[in-house]
């Protein structure tokens, strides 16, 4: 098994990609250990001294590092657990993913909230996979869109100028309705 490794806009996170399907539909993050139990793969990445969040997407792993750790002493544990899991045959969880969490919005908002989602799904979901994060609709109140981000979007650095330029930017100049984008 080859795994290859990208750089992410986030120096704190590093992408992994097995060359193999990571999860078959869906995104899975993991922003500390307690909530790895669920996750044989998320288990052993987090028994790698230095390793502080774990997301999956659908073909690939995001960690993200402590900040006293150096990427040249993680990455070769990260790659052996990984190759670990993945020649195991484990599966991803033990359980199944958890629940999505729910969105909130007004009723009479529906419509908004479906442009919005929409524009999220197709336009910006696609362009932060590729840099190993996801993002994803949690609300709609009173003009504002509440955005979740995961993996390597979570404490990025460049994430308030995505957020603001250009995800805002997008939403506002579609759905009039839409004043402001904020992180949840």
């Amino acid at each position: 098994m080859f795994i290859q490794t990208e750089q992410t806009p986030n120096p704190a996170t590093l992408k992994f990609l097995p060359g193999r399907e990571v999860m078959d539909a869906g995104t899975a993050y993991f922003p500390d250990v307690t909530l790895a139990v669920k996750s044989p793969l998320a288990r052993r990445l987090f028994a790698v001294e230095g390793v502080d969040g774990v997301f999956f997407g659908a073909d690939f792993v995001t960690v993200t590092k402590a900040e006293e750790t150096a990427w040249p002493h993680l990455k070769p544990a990260i790659l052996a657990a990984i190759m670990e899991h993945f020649t195991s045959g484990e599966p991803l969880f033990a359980e199944g993913p958890d629940e999505a969490a729910e969105e909130s919005f007004a009723e009479e908002d529906a419509e908004v909230v479906a442009t919005i989602k929409e524009l999220i799904e197709t336009r910006v979901r696609p362009a932060v996979a590729q840099d190993g994060g996801d993002i994803l609709f949690r609300g709609f109140d009173k003009g504002v869109v509440w955005l979740h981000m995961q993996g390597s979007c979570s404490g990025c650095p460049s994430s308030t100028a995505t957020l603001k330029a250009g995800i805002e930017n997008m939403l506002r100049h579609y759905v009039p309705e839409v004043l402001e984008v904020r992180s949840v």
